[in-house]
Protein backbone atom coordinates (compact mmCIF):
# COMPACT_ATOMS: atom_id res chain seq x y z
CA UNK A 1 0.00 0.00 0.00
CA UNK A 2 1.15 3.40 -0.71
CA UNK A 3 1.49 4.06 3.23
CA UNK A 4 4.47 2.30 2.83
CA UNK A 5 6.17 4.97 1.09
CA UNK A 6 6.09 7.82 3.84
CA UNK A 7 7.69 5.79 7.13
CA UNK A 8 7.66 8.70 8.99
CA UNK A 9 4.76 10.13 8.28
CA UNK A 10 2.77 6.68 8.70
CA UNK A 11 4.30 6.64 12.10
CA UNK A 12 2.78 10.30 13.20
CA UNK A 13 -0.56 9.08 11.56
CA UNK A 14 -0.49 6.12 13.94
CA UNK A 15 0.19 7.70 17.04
CA UNK A 16 -1.88 11.16 16.55
CA UNK A 17 -4.69 10.24 14.41
CA UNK A 18 -7.39 8.62 16.52
CA UNK A 19 -8.40 6.02 13.90
CA UNK A 20 -10.64 4.01 16.77
CA UNK A 21 -13.18 6.89 16.87
CA UNK A 22 -14.41 5.95 13.60
CA UNK A 23 -17.13 2.94 13.58
CA UNK A 24 -16.18 1.50 10.08
CA UNK A 25 -19.45 -0.01 7.72
CA UNK A 26 -20.06 -3.99 7.73
CA UNK A 27 -19.92 -2.78 4.07
CA UNK A 28 -16.16 -2.03 3.09
CA UNK A 29 -17.26 -0.80 -0.14
CA UNK A 30 -19.17 2.12 1.15
CA UNK A 31 -16.20 3.31 3.61
CA UNK A 32 -14.64 7.15 2.47
CA UNK A 33 -13.53 9.19 5.35
CA UNK A 34 -11.85 12.43 4.63
CA UNK A 35 -10.01 14.94 6.72
CA UNK A 36 -7.23 17.25 7.27
CA UNK A 37 -4.22 16.72 9.35
CA UNK A 38 -1.47 19.12 9.78
CA UNK A 39 2.07 17.35 10.79
CA UNK A 40 5.83 17.65 11.03
CA UNK A 41 7.59 15.49 8.78
CA UNK A 42 10.47 14.26 6.70
CA UNK A 43 9.84 12.45 3.74
CA UNK A 44 12.04 9.20 3.18
CA UNK A 45 14.04 9.00 -0.25
CA UNK A 46 16.04 12.13 0.31
CA UNK A 47 12.63 14.47 0.30
CA UNK A 48 13.11 18.09 1.27
CA UNK A 49 11.64 19.22 5.03
CA UNK A 50 8.22 19.76 5.18
CA UNK A 51 7.13 22.07 8.80
CA UNK A 52 3.82 22.08 9.21
CA UNK A 53 2.83 20.76 5.59
CA UNK A 54 -1.20 19.89 4.73
CA UNK A 55 -1.96 16.75 4.04
CA UNK A 56 -4.88 15.09 2.62
CA UNK A 57 -5.81 11.91 4.53
CA UNK A 58 -8.35 9.63 2.50
CA UNK A 59 -9.03 6.09 3.68
CA UNK A 60 -10.71 4.38 1.17
CA UNK A 61 -11.64 0.70 1.85
CA UNK A 62 -12.11 -1.18 -1.69
CA UNK A 63 -10.93 -4.33 -1.41
CA UNK A 64 -13.23 -7.06 -0.10
CA UNK A 65 -11.14 -8.09 3.04
CA UNK A 66 -11.76 -4.66 4.37
CA UNK A 67 -8.35 -3.67 4.05
CA UNK A 68 -7.91 -0.06 4.51
CA UNK A 69 -5.52 1.98 2.09
CA UNK A 70 -4.42 5.48 2.85
CA UNK A 71 -3.47 8.12 0.47
CA UNK A 72 -1.46 11.00 1.22
CA UNK A 73 -1.50 14.16 -0.84
CA UNK A 74 1.42 16.14 0.52
CA UNK A 75 1.74 20.33 -0.39
CA UNK A 76 1.21 23.96 0.86
CA UNK A 77 -1.54 24.67 2.88
CA UNK A 78 -2.76 27.32 1.03
CA UNK A 79 -3.58 25.12 -1.94
CA UNK A 80 -5.61 22.69 0.21
CA UNK A 81 -9.13 22.70 0.57
CA UNK A 82 -11.18 23.34 3.95
CA UNK A 83 -11.80 19.78 5.85
CA UNK A 84 -15.12 22.02 6.55
CA UNK A 85 -15.65 22.84 2.85
CA UNK A 86 -14.80 18.98 1.46
CA UNK A 87 -17.88 18.12 4.48
CA UNK A 88 -20.19 20.57 2.76
CA UNK A 89 -19.74 19.23 -0.32
CA UNK A 90 -19.93 15.10 0.69
CA UNK A 91 -23.44 16.81 2.13
CA UNK A 92 -24.73 18.69 -0.61
CA UNK A 93 -23.39 16.16 -3.24
CA UNK A 94 -25.50 13.42 -1.52
CA UNK A 95 -28.78 15.27 -0.77
CA UNK A 96 -28.40 16.16 -4.69
CA UNK A 97 -27.32 13.01 -5.96
CA UNK A 98 -30.66 11.43 -4.02
CA UNK A 99 -32.94 14.50 -5.60
CA UNK A 100 -35.49 14.27 -8.29
CA UNK A 101 -33.33 17.50 -9.28
CA UNK A 102 -33.64 18.29 -13.63
CA UNK A 103 -30.36 20.56 -12.86
CA UNK A 104 -27.61 20.52 -15.62
CA UNK A 105 -25.31 20.18 -12.67
CA UNK A 106 -27.07 16.89 -11.25
CA UNK A 107 -27.11 15.23 -14.75
CA UNK A 108 -23.49 15.90 -15.55
CA UNK A 109 -22.10 15.93 -12.05
CA UNK A 110 -20.72 12.34 -11.82
CA UNK A 111 -19.39 10.65 -8.71
CA UNK A 112 -15.78 10.50 -10.55
CA UNK A 113 -16.11 13.73 -11.80
CA UNK A 114 -17.06 15.21 -8.15
CA UNK A 115 -14.19 13.14 -6.74
CA UNK A 116 -11.58 14.54 -8.96
CA UNK A 117 -12.58 18.17 -8.78
CA UNK A 118 -13.48 18.50 -4.80
CA UNK A 119 -9.76 18.54 -4.03
CA UNK A 120 -9.12 21.77 -6.71
CA UNK A 121 -8.78 25.52 -5.48
CA UNK A 122 -7.84 28.68 -8.17
CA UNK A 123 -5.42 30.55 -7.42
CA UNK A 124 -8.25 33.54 -6.24
CA UNK A 125 -9.26 30.22 -3.78
CA UNK A 126 -12.36 28.73 -5.16
CA UNK A 127 -13.08 25.87 -4.41
CA UNK A 128 -16.16 23.27 -6.28
CA UNK A 129 -18.35 24.52 -3.63
CA UNK A 130 -18.18 27.56 -4.90
CA UNK A 131 -19.11 26.77 -8.49
CA UNK A 132 -21.70 23.92 -7.47
CA UNK A 133 -23.25 25.69 -4.19
CA UNK A 134 -26.20 27.55 -5.32
CA UNK A 135 -27.16 24.13 -7.43
CA UNK A 136 -26.59 22.14 -4.09
CA UNK A 137 -29.19 24.66 -2.23
CA UNK A 138 -31.84 25.14 -4.56
CA UNK A 139 -32.71 21.44 -6.78
CA UNK A 140 -35.07 23.55 -8.64
CA UNK A 141 -32.23 25.19 -10.98
CA UNK A 142 -31.92 24.98 -14.72
CA UNK A 143 -28.35 25.25 -14.37
CA UNK A 144 -26.83 24.81 -11.07
CA UNK A 145 -23.38 26.39 -11.43
CA UNK A 146 -21.88 29.57 -11.68
CA UNK A 147 -17.86 30.68 -11.85
CA UNK A 148 -16.28 32.14 -9.11
CA UNK A 149 -13.62 33.48 -10.96
CA UNK A 150 -12.31 33.25 -15.08
CA UNK A 151 -10.27 30.02 -14.07
CA UNK A 152 -12.90 28.20 -12.75
CA UNK A 153 -13.76 27.76 -16.30
CA UNK A 154 -10.02 25.97 -16.84
CA UNK A 155 -10.15 24.15 -13.57
CA UNK A 156 -13.04 22.48 -13.47
CA UNK A 157 -13.53 22.28 -17.07
CA UNK A 158 -14.59 18.65 -16.18
CA UNK A 159 -18.11 19.60 -15.50
CA UNK A 160 -18.36 23.03 -17.45
CA UNK A 161 -18.14 21.59 -20.93
CA UNK A 162 -20.21 19.29 -20.87
CA UNK A 163 -22.73 21.84 -19.58
CA UNK A 164 -21.73 24.23 -21.92
CA UNK A 165 -22.79 21.83 -24.51
CA UNK A 166 -25.73 21.06 -23.76
CA UNK A 167 -27.13 24.42 -22.37
CA UNK A 168 -25.76 26.19 -25.87
CA UNK A 169 -26.68 23.24 -28.22
CA UNK A 170 -23.92 21.32 -28.97
CA UNK A 171 -21.14 23.90 -28.39
CA UNK A 172 -18.32 20.94 -27.75
CA UNK A 173 -14.83 21.45 -25.56
CA UNK A 174 -13.23 21.01 -28.89
CA UNK A 175 -15.32 24.04 -30.18
CA UNK A 176 -13.89 27.51 -30.66
CA UNK A 177 -15.70 30.92 -30.43
CA UNK A 178 -15.04 33.37 -32.83
CA UNK A 179 -13.39 36.52 -32.48
CA UNK A 180 -15.96 39.51 -31.88
CA UNK A 181 -17.55 40.98 -34.95
CA UNK A 182 -20.31 43.21 -34.33
CA UNK A 183 -20.27 43.28 -38.16
CA UNK A 184 -22.89 46.24 -40.16
CA UNK A 185 -24.68 47.81 -38.21
CA UNK A 186 -26.29 50.08 -41.26
CA UNK A 187 -27.72 46.40 -42.53
CA UNK A 188 -30.35 46.25 -39.65
CA UNK A 189 -33.00 48.48 -39.75
CA UNK A 190 -36.58 49.48 -38.00
CA UNK A 191 -38.47 46.30 -38.19
CA UNK A 192 -42.09 47.82 -37.52
CA UNK A 193 -42.14 51.73 -38.89
CA UNK A 194 -45.90 51.53 -38.75
CA UNK A 195 -45.55 50.36 -34.83
CA UNK A 196 -47.85 48.01 -35.49
CA UNK A 197 -46.96 45.50 -33.54
CA UNK A 198 -43.35 46.37 -31.64
CA UNK A 199 -43.62 47.87 -28.23
CA UNK A 200 -40.07 48.04 -27.52
CA UNK A 201 -36.69 46.53 -28.67
CA UNK A 202 -33.46 45.66 -26.47
CA UNK A 203 -30.02 44.56 -26.54
CA UNK A 204 -27.61 43.81 -23.94
CA UNK A 205 -24.29 42.22 -22.78
CA UNK A 206 -22.52 41.03 -20.30
CA UNK A 207 -19.08 41.52 -19.40
CA UNK A 208 -16.02 41.11 -16.45
CA UNK A 209 -13.12 43.20 -15.99
CA UNK A 210 -10.10 41.58 -16.28
CA UNK A 211 -7.55 40.68 -13.37
CA UNK A 212 -10.68 40.67 -11.23
CA UNK A 213 -12.77 37.27 -9.67
CA UNK A 214 -16.61 37.06 -10.09
CA UNK A 215 -18.83 38.12 -7.47
CA UNK A 216 -18.75 35.13 -4.79
CA UNK A 217 -14.04 35.95 -4.47
CA UNK A 218 -14.49 39.64 -4.53
CA UNK A 219 -12.99 41.62 -1.51
CA UNK A 220 -15.29 44.70 -0.54
CA UNK A 221 -12.18 47.07 -1.36
CA UNK A 222 -12.12 45.28 -4.73
CA UNK A 223 -15.78 45.51 -4.96
CA UNK A 224 -15.25 49.79 -4.71
CA UNK A 225 -12.55 49.70 -6.77
CA UNK A 226 -14.26 48.27 -9.64
CA UNK A 227 -17.13 50.60 -8.72
CA UNK A 228 -14.67 53.54 -8.82
CA UNK A 229 -12.99 52.25 -12.06
CA UNK A 230 -16.63 52.08 -13.95
CA UNK A 231 -17.77 55.07 -12.65
CA UNK A 232 -14.82 57.27 -14.07
CA UNK A 233 -14.78 55.41 -17.34
CA UNK A 234 -18.80 56.00 -17.87
CA UNK A 235 -18.17 59.98 -17.24
CA UNK A 236 -16.35 59.87 -19.94
CA UNK A 237 -19.09 58.66 -22.61
CA UNK A 238 -20.30 61.67 -24.56
CA UNK A 239 -22.96 62.36 -27.45
CA UNK A 240 -26.36 60.13 -26.86
CA UNK A 241 -24.74 57.96 -24.26
CA UNK A 242 -23.53 60.75 -21.83
CA UNK A 243 -25.32 60.59 -18.32
CA UNK A 244 -24.57 60.28 -14.53
CA UNK A 245 -23.47 57.54 -12.87
CA UNK A 246 -25.25 56.67 -9.18
CA UNK A 247 -23.81 54.23 -6.27
CA UNK A 248 -26.09 52.42 -4.13
CA UNK A 249 -24.42 53.37 -1.56
CA UNK A 250 -25.57 56.61 0.06
CA UNK A 251 -28.37 56.99 -2.76
CA UNK A 252 -30.73 60.21 -1.39
CA UNK A 253 -34.59 59.01 -1.25
CA UNK A 254 -35.14 61.02 -3.98
CA UNK A 255 -32.59 59.63 -6.61
CA UNK A 256 -33.89 56.35 -4.69
CA UNK A 257 -37.35 56.86 -5.83
CA UNK A 258 -36.69 58.34 -9.43
CA UNK A 259 -35.01 55.25 -10.37
CA UNK A 260 -38.01 52.92 -9.40
CA UNK A 261 -40.06 54.85 -11.34
CA UNK A 262 -38.01 54.51 -14.13
CA UNK A 263 -37.69 50.83 -13.25
CA UNK A 264 -34.01 50.95 -13.33
CA UNK A 265 -33.10 49.81 -9.54
CA UNK A 266 -31.89 46.35 -8.98
CA UNK A 267 -31.85 44.87 -5.58
CA UNK A 268 -30.31 42.54 -3.43
CA UNK A 269 -31.38 38.88 -3.77
CA UNK A 270 -34.44 39.17 -5.31
CA UNK A 271 -33.63 41.13 -8.49
CA UNK A 272 -38.01 41.27 -9.44
CA UNK A 273 -36.92 44.62 -10.70
CA UNK A 274 -40.08 45.29 -12.86
CA UNK A 275 -38.58 47.08 -15.76
CA UNK A 276 -40.48 46.62 -18.49
CA UNK A 277 -37.73 45.83 -21.52
CA UNK A 278 -35.64 43.56 -19.44
CA UNK A 279 -37.26 40.44 -19.96
CA UNK A 280 -34.55 37.86 -18.21
CA UNK A 281 -33.43 39.89 -15.37
CA UNK A 282 -36.63 41.27 -14.48
CA UNK A 283 -39.35 38.30 -14.77
CA UNK A 284 -36.82 34.66 -15.01
CA UNK A 285 -38.39 34.53 -11.07
CA UNK A 286 -37.28 35.06 -7.46
CA UNK A 287 -35.71 31.90 -7.69
CA UNK A 288 -32.60 33.27 -10.09
CA UNK A 289 -32.07 36.13 -7.29
CA UNK A 290 -32.59 32.79 -4.49
CA UNK A 291 -29.82 31.34 -6.44
CA UNK A 292 -27.55 34.54 -7.07
CA UNK A 293 -27.68 34.31 -3.23
CA UNK A 294 -26.94 30.70 -2.72
CA UNK A 295 -23.50 31.34 -4.87
CA UNK A 296 -22.40 34.69 -2.35
CA UNK A 297 -23.25 36.86 -5.53
CA UNK A 298 -24.73 39.33 -2.77
CA UNK A 299 -21.89 40.44 -0.35
CA UNK A 300 -21.12 43.26 1.10
CA UNK A 301 -23.99 44.83 -0.74
CA UNK A 302 -24.78 47.51 -1.33
CA UNK A 303 -20.84 48.56 -1.42
CA UNK A 304 -19.34 48.52 -5.54
CA UNK A 305 -23.17 48.48 -6.74
CA UNK A 306 -24.05 51.61 -8.78
CA UNK A 307 -26.45 52.01 -11.63
CA UNK A 308 -25.69 54.07 -14.61
CA UNK A 309 -28.35 55.73 -17.37
CA UNK A 310 -28.04 58.69 -20.08
CA UNK A 311 -30.00 61.53 -20.05
CA UNK A 312 -32.56 59.95 -22.27
CA UNK A 313 -32.96 56.82 -20.59
CA UNK A 314 -31.87 54.74 -23.72
CA UNK A 315 -28.64 53.36 -22.66
CA UNK A 316 -27.93 51.93 -18.81
CA UNK A 317 -25.78 50.10 -17.09
CA UNK A 318 -24.92 48.04 -14.26
CA UNK A 319 -22.24 47.50 -12.03
CA UNK A 320 -21.78 44.50 -10.06
CA UNK A 321 -25.16 43.33 -10.44
CA UNK A 322 -24.88 40.00 -11.37
CA UNK A 323 -22.01 40.35 -13.75
CA UNK A 324 -19.26 43.04 -13.62
CA UNK A 325 -21.40 45.27 -16.37
CA UNK A 326 -24.68 44.40 -17.99
CA UNK A 327 -24.61 46.71 -21.05
CA UNK A 328 -28.57 47.94 -22.08
CA UNK A 329 -29.37 49.61 -25.07
CA UNK A 330 -33.00 50.30 -25.05
CA UNK A 331 -36.20 51.96 -26.65
CA UNK A 332 -39.70 52.01 -27.00
CA UNK A 333 -40.81 50.63 -31.14
CA UNK A 334 -39.14 48.38 -33.14
CA UNK A 335 -35.63 50.29 -34.49
CA UNK A 336 -33.51 47.38 -33.87
CA UNK A 337 -30.61 48.89 -35.81
CA UNK A 338 -30.71 52.27 -33.14
CA UNK A 339 -30.56 50.13 -30.58
CA UNK A 340 -28.53 47.92 -31.59
CA UNK A 341 -25.79 50.89 -33.21
CA UNK A 342 -26.03 52.77 -29.78
CA UNK A 343 -24.73 49.11 -27.69
CA UNK A 344 -21.94 49.22 -29.82
CA UNK A 345 -20.60 52.42 -29.60
CA UNK A 346 -21.06 52.09 -26.30
CA UNK A 347 -19.23 48.77 -25.49
CA UNK A 348 -16.49 49.77 -27.90
CA UNK A 349 -16.23 53.19 -25.83
CA UNK A 350 -15.74 51.36 -23.00
CA UNK A 351 -13.72 48.95 -24.02
CA UNK A 352 -10.65 50.95 -24.89
CA UNK A 353 -10.61 52.15 -21.34
CA UNK A 354 -11.44 48.67 -19.01
CA UNK A 355 -9.70 45.37 -20.76
CA UNK A 356 -12.80 42.96 -20.32
CA UNK A 357 -11.94 39.19 -19.11
CA UNK A 358 -12.09 36.96 -22.45
CA UNK A 359 -11.47 33.68 -23.04
CA UNK A 360 -9.63 32.22 -26.23
CA UNK A 361 -12.50 29.27 -26.74
CA UNK A 362 -15.38 29.67 -24.91
CA UNK A 363 -15.59 33.93 -25.58
CA UNK A 364 -16.49 36.46 -23.22
CA UNK A 365 -16.58 35.22 -19.38
CA UNK A 366 -19.29 35.80 -17.29
CA UNK A 367 -20.51 34.64 -13.90
CA UNK A 368 -23.37 32.30 -15.37
CA UNK A 369 -22.27 30.05 -18.30
CA UNK A 370 -25.36 30.55 -19.68
CA UNK A 371 -24.47 33.96 -21.04
CA UNK A 372 -20.81 32.74 -22.53
CA UNK A 373 -19.71 33.26 -25.82
CA UNK A 374 -21.33 37.12 -27.31
CA UNK A 375 -22.95 37.13 -23.95
CA UNK A 376 -25.68 39.38 -26.28
CA UNK A 377 -29.54 38.81 -25.45
CA UNK A 378 -31.61 40.98 -28.41
CA UNK A 379 -35.02 41.43 -27.35
CA UNK A 380 -38.44 42.81 -28.53
CA UNK A 381 -41.79 43.05 -26.64
CA UNK A 382 -44.20 41.95 -29.46
CA UNK A 383 -47.73 42.30 -29.65
CA UNK A 384 -48.91 39.07 -32.49
CA UNK A 385 -52.24 38.32 -31.15
CA UNK A 386 -53.28 36.12 -34.12
CA UNK A 387 -50.37 33.85 -33.75
CA UNK A 388 -51.12 33.46 -30.22
CA UNK A 389 -54.26 31.84 -30.97
CA UNK A 390 -52.12 29.41 -33.25
CA UNK A 391 -49.20 28.71 -30.89
CA UNK A 392 -47.10 25.75 -33.14
CA UNK A 393 -47.29 28.31 -35.42
CA UNK A 394 -45.06 30.97 -33.84
CA UNK A 395 -42.63 27.86 -31.72
CA UNK A 396 -42.61 26.42 -35.74
CA UNK A 397 -41.19 30.03 -36.81
CA UNK A 398 -39.51 30.04 -33.61
CA UNK A 399 -37.51 27.05 -33.94
CA UNK A 400 -36.77 28.07 -37.11
CA UNK A 401 -34.57 30.99 -36.50
CA UNK A 402 -33.48 30.21 -33.32
CA UNK A 403 -35.80 32.33 -31.30
CA UNK A 404 -36.93 32.10 -27.60
CA UNK A 405 -40.21 32.76 -26.73
CA UNK A 406 -41.69 33.64 -23.69
CA UNK A 407 -43.95 35.60 -21.46
CA UNK A 408 -43.14 38.81 -20.75
CA UNK A 409 -43.03 37.86 -17.15
CA UNK A 410 -40.18 35.48 -18.05
CA UNK A 411 -40.15 31.42 -18.85
CA UNK A 412 -42.94 29.44 -18.62
CA UNK A 413 -45.25 32.14 -18.60
CA UNK A 414 -48.21 32.62 -20.55
CA UNK A 415 -48.54 35.96 -22.88
CA UNK A 416 -50.13 38.69 -22.07
CA UNK A 417 -52.49 40.41 -24.50
CA UNK A 418 -50.66 38.36 -27.41
CA UNK A 419 -47.59 40.34 -26.05
CA UNK A 420 -44.34 37.73 -25.80
CA UNK A 421 -40.77 38.42 -25.08
CA UNK A 422 -39.05 37.16 -27.85
CA UNK A 423 -35.19 36.74 -28.45
CA UNK A 424 -31.90 35.05 -29.75
CA UNK A 425 -31.57 31.58 -28.10
CA UNK A 426 -27.87 31.51 -28.99
CA UNK A 427 -25.01 33.59 -27.87
CA UNK A 428 -21.92 30.78 -28.33
CA UNK A 429 -20.51 30.02 -31.52
CA UNK A 430 -21.33 32.42 -33.32
CA UNK A 431 -20.59 36.51 -33.61
CA UNK A 432 -22.32 39.16 -32.25
CA UNK A 433 -23.76 40.34 -35.35
CA UNK A 434 -25.09 37.20 -36.28
CA UNK A 435 -27.14 36.43 -32.76
CA UNK A 436 -28.98 39.74 -34.01
CA UNK A 437 -29.09 39.02 -37.54
CA UNK A 438 -31.21 35.50 -36.42
CA UNK A 439 -33.53 37.93 -33.99
CA UNK A 440 -34.00 39.90 -36.65
CA UNK A 441 -34.98 37.46 -39.39
CA UNK A 442 -37.04 35.86 -36.90
CA UNK A 443 -39.17 38.68 -35.99
CA UNK A 444 -39.39 39.90 -39.54
CA UNK A 445 -40.93 36.57 -39.94
CA UNK A 446 -43.41 36.50 -37.25
CA UNK A 447 -44.67 40.04 -38.18
CA UNK A 448 -44.97 38.57 -41.94
CA UNK A 449 -47.37 35.72 -40.78
CA UNK A 450 -49.48 37.96 -38.38
CA UNK A 451 -49.94 40.58 -40.80
CA UNK A 452 -51.25 37.96 -43.44
CA UNK A 453 -53.96 35.95 -41.17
Amino acid sequence: MQQRQFPRVNAFLKENLPFQQYKLSPNPLAIKLSFLVNFHCILSGGKPELSLANALVVLNSTAEDGEIEVRISVGDSSNMVDAAVLEKLETGYAKLAASDSKSLLKKYLTKEIFDNLKTKKTSFGSTLLDVIQSGLENHDSGVGIYAPDAEAYTLFSDLFDPIIEDYHGGFKKTDKHPPKEWGDVDTLGNLDPNGEFIISTRVRCGRSLEGYPFNPCLTEAQYKEMEDKVSKTLSGLEGELKGKFHPLTGMDKTTQQQLIDDHFLFKEGDRFLQYPDVSREVWDLRREGENLMAANACRYWPSGRGIYHNDNKTFLVWCNEEDHLRIISMQPGGDLGQVYRRLVTAVNDIEKRIPFSHHDRLGFLTFCPSNLGTTVRASVHIKVPKLAANRSKLEEVAGKFNLQVRGTRGEHTEAEGGVYDISNKRRMGLTEYDAVKEMNDGIAELIKIESSL
